[in-house]
């Protein structure tokens, strides 16, 4: 996908200065989102990109038939995750959730994976919809790391070289800048 499908989205959007807008089709345009079936797609498009062509909806790439579905289960490890940390119960945070939890199998920074302009607009829409997982990252280490060692801990596998942050030889990884 494209810039062009990004903007194709926001100029279709109902509310496209919104940072849940702008991450939603951030993701939308460059991957897709893994977990959303055609009719959520299709219920997505219509509360957030309600002038976006139901031809233009329907062509939006489909994670599941590339790549990425290889790493699915990865995927729901991240959705549940996130979920678990939810402020609301809702499609928009669920939606949120999948399209983070799929930015995070992408190569770059997730902010960059999500077509958002910072990784200050992604912790704040991080901090607004998830807001206890936000919180626990206290040290601000980058947003993919993070994920993945918090799933490492709830799985009790240990991550770490050493016995704390400070003192490990990949601390700029992890904690410098993006």
């Amino acid at each position: 996908m494209t810039d062009r499908t990004y903007g194709r989205l926001i100029d279709g959007a109902r509310e496209p200065r919104a940072l849940l807008t702008m991450a939603l089709a951030g993701v939308l345009s460059r991957s897709g989102i893994v977990g959303l079936a055609p009719v959520e797609l299709e219920h997505l498009c219509a509360r957030h990109f309600p002038a976006v062509s139901r031809a233009d909806a329907s062509c939006l790439s489909r994670p599941e038939e590339g790549c990425l579905a290889l790493r699915a289960g990865e995927c729901d490890d991240l959705i549940g995750l996130l979920l678990d940390h939810a402020e609301r119960k809702d499609e928009d945070t669920r939606w949120l959730a999948q399209a983070v939890a799929t930015a995070c199998l992408l190569d770059n920074h997730l902010w960059q994976d999500m077509g958002l302009p910072s990784r200050d607009v992604l912790s704040a829409l991080l901090e607004r919809y998830f807001g206890a997982l936000y919180r626990k990252n206290a040290r601000n280490m980058k947003w993919k790391k993070f994920f993945y060692r918090q799933l490492c801990e709830r799985a009790r596998v240990p991550l770490c070289k050493a016995p704390s942050c400070s003192a490990c030889a990949d601390f700029s990884a992890c904690f410098g800048p993006e």
